[in-house]
């Protein structure tokens, strides 16, 4: 009996992110291009979805 391969039994999702590959933090301590946190920029893979959202919503403000 042969395991059946992984991927084919687990599918892969991206997580999409606000990054623009312009990655300088600033004085105020936030990202130049995707005006994200360090901290939201390093838990960004491991947030939910809904945690996301709701950085999402809020990048426009900053």
């Amino acid at each position: 009996m042969s395991l059946p391969d992984f991927i084919s039994v687990v599918p892969v999702q991206t997580v999409e992110s606000p990054c623009v590959n312009i990655c300088t933090i600033g004085k105020d301590r936030l990202c130049e291009g995707c005006r994200r946190s360090i901290d939201e920029i390093a838990r960004w893979s491991r947030m939910t979805p809904a945690e996301r959202d709701a950085v999402m919503a809020e990048l426009a403000n900053r």
